[in-house]
């Protein structure tokens, strides 16, 4: 019912291969289905709660899954957002509201569930933290070794304490994310290691359910425009293959504008987008506050590329004050706690906004991420001291309203 193909050079593989990459020419690999002999049951479709294994009919499994009841994430109309950036209509899909508070376990569901339909027996990957997290605890579930790489001192504690404290092997690398992913890859063709970074198809097949969830979540209506944050680039390969997907079945009739942002930092997909280059040029030292999306070499980025090409979006740069001041907006305006690299999407969203580049009429769904706990050094150190006063009535009420009675 599928196989994988070379996005290059159109070569074919097995669904019983462990393959990551073409062995032709290296190019990135798509799982193709015979979308004829699927058959949605649109009275069901309509009627259960959005999750990931809803969708299993165009999941590439064919055993139970591993499954922490992924998926079914909230989607929060924002009008006080939307009225402070100035758009008619604003929702933001929060996807640190996932087991491990990441848009991660989508794909690791599929892709630990793959790993054992496979007859792996040990799974890896490189990380800046969401990925290490939601691999250690879908292996931890599925009762197999994980092993992750991490850039020393480049990852946020409560994505390390998660990855630790669900029994993984941690490996900090004195390098950075790139670094790790190279030595990974190459650990991983060496020994009967299954990988399970963005490179490999079948985890972003988890990850377009975000894209189903959306158009499920609005009433089977299509937003104008996604936006969202972009580190590997497989997020938004992933949800706008999920719209075509649900395009092709004729359950939608169209497509949203895939709209990335990256931090001025690490921005090798905003600078091919504005330059026409058929290809991204790595940035050897990405640097932003935004942790997840501290990289310089997106392994999926001809995938990103031709996402926002052929959907007619485009790709933005924001400083980090940008970040952080959505970050804070979010919280304050919606109740919606991120990381900052979530909050990326909405500081795009809105410099897009000024720009005249997103029109003010348009329906925009905001992607965040990551959940606001699992970087809260980030957010204590943009916030306010909490306020200390002796313990009596008095002093309460002059540190909140300037005076005593």
């Amino acid at each position: 019912m599928y196989y994988l193909k070379c996005i290059e050079c159109g070569a074919e593989y097995s669904k019983d291969e462990v393959i990551y990459t073409c062995s032709k020419c290296d190019g990135l690999l798509d799982v193709i289905y015979d979308y004829s002999s699927i058959k949605i049951d649109m009275e069901k479709l309509k009627t259960e709660c959005p999750s990931v294994w809803k969708y299993a009919k165009l999941l590439p499994i064919e055993r139970e899954p591993v499954t922490l009841r992924e998926g079914g994430t909230p989607l929060y109309k924002c009008d006080r957002l939307a009225e402070k950036i100035g758009i008619k209509e604003l929702y933001v899909k929060h996807e640190g509201m996932n087991p491990t508070g990441s848009f991660k376990d989508r794909g690791m569901t599929v892709g630990v569930t793959k790993a054992l339909e496979l007859g792996m027996s040990t799974v890896a990957c490189a990380s800046t933290g969401n990925t290490s997290a939601a691999l250690a605890i879908y292996g931890a579930k599925a009762g197999i070794p994980v092993v992750v790489l991490l850039p020393a001192g480049k990852v946020a504690l409560g994505k390390i304490a998660q990855a630790l404290m669900h029994g993984a092997k941690v490996l900090s690398i004195r390098g950075n994310f790139d670094d790790a992913l190279a030595l990974v890859r190459t650990l991983c063709s060496q020994e009967k290691i299954y990988l399970l970074n963005s490179i490999n198809p079948y985890r972003l097949e988890g990850q377009k359910t975000i894209g189903f969830e959306i158009a499920d979540q609005l009433g089977f209506r299509v937003p104008d425009r996604i936006v969202l944050p972009v580190g590997n680039a497989g997020n938004i390969t992933a949800i706008y293959k999920g719209f075509r997907e649900f395009k092709i079945l004729g359950i939608t009739n169209s497509l949203p504008k895939m709209t990335g942002i990256q931090a001025e930092g690490s921005c090798p997909i905003v600078k091919a987008i504005k330059s026409g280059a058929p290809e991204i040029t790595p940035e050897e030292k990405p640097e932003t506050v935004a942790t997840a999306i501290r990289i310089g070499n997106p392994v999926n980025a001809k995938k990103a590329l031709s996402a926002i090409r052929e959907s007619g979006g485009t790709a933005e740069s924001v400083t980090d004050e940008e970040i952080l001041s959505a970050q804070k907006d979010l919280a304050r305006l919606e109740g919606i706690g991120v990381e900052p690299a979530s909050a990326a999407s909405v500081a795009g969203l809105k410099k897009l906004v000024d720009m005249g580049i997103i029109s003010r009429d348009e329906t925009i769904v905001c992607i965040t991420t990551g959940h606001l706990l699992k970087d809260p050094q980030a957010a204590i150190d943009i916030c306010e001291e909490p306020t200390v006063v002796d313990a009596n009535i008095e002093s309460i009420r002059e540190a909140i309203f300037g005076k005593a009675k």
